[in-house]
């Protein structure tokens, strides 16, 4: 990753699907190829449904981490494909 790429943030607690990923792949589309966005949502569909949705889309899910010991948040954070 070079210097010039940064990490961008996006917060779809306050959404449901299908608005949760549609967010994502705007915010993904608006970014480099190699950038890196951190999602913040919620358990269940959305945290199914927005990192299956972008690895089909061609994006890479670096990880899939829980953000509370109840495990009702997540933070996804995604990599933007090269030719997604």
């Amino acid at each position: 990753m070079s210097n010039d790429l940064r990490i961008r943030v996006l917060d779809v607690t306050a959404e449901v699907c299908p608005f949760t990923f549609v967010k994502t792949k705007l915010l993904l589309e608006d970014m480099k190829p190699g950038e890196v966005a951190e999602i913040r949502l919620n358990a269940g569909e959305p945290l199914v449904n927005v990192p299956r949705s972008a690895a089909e889309a061609g994006h890479r899910v670096l990880s899939v981490e829980p953000e509370d010991a109840g495990r009702a948040r997540w933070l996804v954070r995604i990599e933007r494909g090269p030719g997604a």
